[in-house]
């Protein structure tokens, strides 16, 4: 399972945004695209996926930043 931004992987994420009415919008190459409103904001979000590796925390950071989410919602999510 997640601990705070290490070892997520794309599919955690990908459930933790389908989760939060973002849907996938279109893919290019190993990169996914989900659109979705945060805050009264349309939002898109890429997401890298390279497997089942973890994802790196500068790159979540980007991931959180991009969707509009509060840090603290993705932190908590199990």
């Amino acid at each position: 399972m997640t601990r705070g931004i290490f070892n997520w992987t794309s599919e955690e994420i990908v459930r933790f945004l389908k989760e939060n009415n973002f849907q996938l919008s279109h893919s290019k190459g190993s990169h996914f695209y989900y659109i979705g409103k945060s805050n009264g904001e349309l939002r898109q979000v890429a997401v890298p996926f390279h497997g089942a590796k973890a994802i790196k925390p500068r790159t979540l950071n980007g991931i959180i930043r991009q969707s509009g989410i509060d840090k603290k919602n993705w932190l908590n999510y199990q």
